[in-house]
């Protein structure tokens, strides 16, 4: 029986460290070809540096690169928050009220239809070139995620579970916080990991029109000047920089629910 389990256990190992391998094993060939190929064909550095330029970039300019991180982090933070705090509330008034479901949806449809960039000129005229105008552009990129899944969570909820509290004389506020809210769980982390994710493109695009700092306005900065590695450095603290909040939102998430715990476990096994 000890045998026959270590056995699982082992196999398990194996599979969570297949998983843990293979993405890297990619990157790494990745890299490698890309290396390769700038210094095979004798690419300038002015259009594509190797990776091993642009590490030596990002450690060298690491200051510089960690300021305006904070800035774009900042922003894209404020605009996720205000997002979740409009976009939460919003969403349950219009599954209580279908008046304002109906009211408010094809705006909420209308807002994603719109290019960031078409708008994103009259924010900065409007709300100025300090932050403001970057976290109300972070905040319109992350609503619509937040106000969908959050709809789509609470009309998901199971109606014999509803149907039920109604039985115990539940009274509807207590069947909204008891019942569906938690419910509606999975479908609002789902939606804030998007909108996590996606809020750096409001930030970076608001930056890109008009910021006196930030990862956008750095990489305007260095691609005026050819410097290109220091773009690609740029972009490379971006993307961590949305990994990282993707990741604290998937562990907030674990927290919140820990009845679903089990099914990450399962999830991690296969």
């Amino acid at each position: 029986m000890f045998t026959k389990r270590n056995t699982v256990l082992k196999e398990q190992q194996i599979r969570m460290l297949s998983k843990s391998v293979v993405p890297v094993a990619i990157l790494l060939a990745v890299l490698g070809v890309w290396e390769g190929a700038v210094h095979f064909f004798d690419v300038p550095r002015y259009i594509l540096p190797p990776p091993s330029k642009i590490v030596v970039t990002l450690f060298s300019e690491h200051a510089q690169l960690l300021k305006h991180t904070l800035v774009t982090l900042e922003e894209m933070l404020l605009g996720f928050a205000l997002a979740v705090g409009i976009g939460i509330p919003l969403a349950v008034l219009m599954f209580e009220f279908p008046v304002l479901e109906k009211a408010f949806y094809p705006y909420v449809i209308g807002s994603q239809t719109v290019p960031v960039f078409a708008i994103a000129p009259l924010l900065v005229l409007w709300f100025g070139f300090g932050i403001a105008s970057k976290v109300v552009m972070a905040a319109l990129i992350v609503f619509f995620a937040i106000v969908l899944n959050t709809l789509d969570g609470l009309k998901s909820t199971d109606p014999d579970t509803v149907n039920l509290f109604r039985i115990l004389r539940a009274t509807r506020w207590q069947i909204l916080w008891k019942v569906r809210i938690p419910s509606a769980l999975p479908f609002i982390f789902s939606g804030a990991k998007i909108g996590i994710s996606i809020s750096t493109i409001g930030a970076v695009i608001g930056e890109w029109v008009g910021a006196k700092a930030g990862l956008g306005y750095l990489m305007l900065y260095a691609n005026g000047r050819l410097q290109v590695s220091l773009v690609f450095a740029a972009i490379l603290c971006l993307t961590l920089l949305g990994l990282s909040l993707f990741g604290l939102m998937t562990l907030l998430e674990r927290y919140a629910m820990p009845w679903r715990q089990h099914q990450y476990n399962k999830s991690d096994v296969r």
